[in-house]
């Protein structure tokens, strides 16, 4: 009994020696840590939220822009840039080729017509003063060049292929325009074939001297405070605007995530003041489209 006594009697001891070491380890440590601070040898990572991109605060967009666009090489870098959560819109710059935009308007001069709109009552098109842009459309598929833009169409957005309406090639020449408008539809006999359009991609497939931006005056967001705010025309001050760029591709959505209609969506074709502008508009729907 007494031997167990005194075994007892140590044990605390002994771990009372363990704990003061340990906490004499880290108090040492605790102080080179402090003084490798103060000399700056070493910093602590903090997160600052003025770094941190905000689709609101559109000053990120342009810095973005600035420090991943340059060319090297002679190699066109692609990347995407979130433009708006009101609506959701994207840019991913660089999408197709500057052959693959030549093609494309070489493909569609021979055809160019006066540019309609579509009549709600009948799903007939129309002429309209809204739209003053002539244009023409390009079967879903019809060649290797177009597949191929289909197909990454399709993989920048996730959505089938077959839920794509065919291509449409737009040109606008000085003073030429399109009217804010959206692009779902508010009537039954337009979604009869694929359903309601669910997003749209807007392929600039020119530069424009002036004028000529995409605007979307029901967009949330601080756009004055846009580095290029100075470069845009009076129309496109009226809201979230995009430049139009050659090879580069805006998407956004017609529709919310909770398939209801977004109103933000509402957007136009500003008066081109200088120059001319191509493009090729793709309208995807949330059903197959039998093109």
């Amino acid at each position: 009994m007494a031997k167990g006594g005194r075994h007892s009697r140590s044990s605390p001891c002994r771990r009372s020696s363990t704990c003061t070491l340990v906490l004499s380890m880290l108090l040492m440590l605790s102080l080179v840590l402090l003084m490798l601070l103060a000399l700056g040898i070493v910093s602590l990572p903090i997160n600052n939220a003025s770094d941190s991109p905000n689709a609101v605060d559109l000053n990120t967009v342009l810095k973005a822009s600035t420090d991943r666009g340059e060319e090297s090489g002679g190699e066109r870098k692609q990347w995407t840039e979130i433009i708006s959560w009101e609506p959701r819109a994207f840019v991913y710059h660089n999408f197709l080729s500057k052959d693959e935009c030549e093609y494309l308007i070489e493909l569609a001069k021979p055809n160019m017509v006066k540019s309609t709109v579509v009549d709600s009552a009948t799903g007939q098109s129309k002429d309209s003063r809204v739209r003053t842009s002539s244009g023409t459309f390009l079967r879903r598929g019809r060649d290797k060049i177009i597949r191929n833009i289909e197909k990454r169409i399709a993989d920048f957005t996730f959505m089938p292929v077959e839920h794509g309406e065919g291509l449409q090639i737009l040109h606008y020449e000085v003073g030429q325009k399109y009217e804010p408008h959206y692009d779902y539809f508010l009537d039954e006999f337009n979604t009869k074939n694929g359903g309601q359009r669910i997003a749209t991609v807007l392929m600039y497939l020119s530069d424009v001297e002036e004028g000529g931006e995409t605007v979307f005056p029901s967009a949330k967001g601080n756009f004055s405070a846009v580095p290029w705010w100075n470069e845009l025309s009076e129309c496109g001050k009226k809201g979230l605007s995009v430049k139009p760029k050659m090879g580069d591709a805006l998407l956004f959505w017609s529709m919310k995530p909770d398939a209801t209609l977004d109103p933000s969506s509402l957007h136009g074709g500003c008066p081109i003041i200088k120059g001319n502008k191509w493009s090729s508009t793709k309208w995807i729907r949330v059903n197959h489209y039998n093109a």
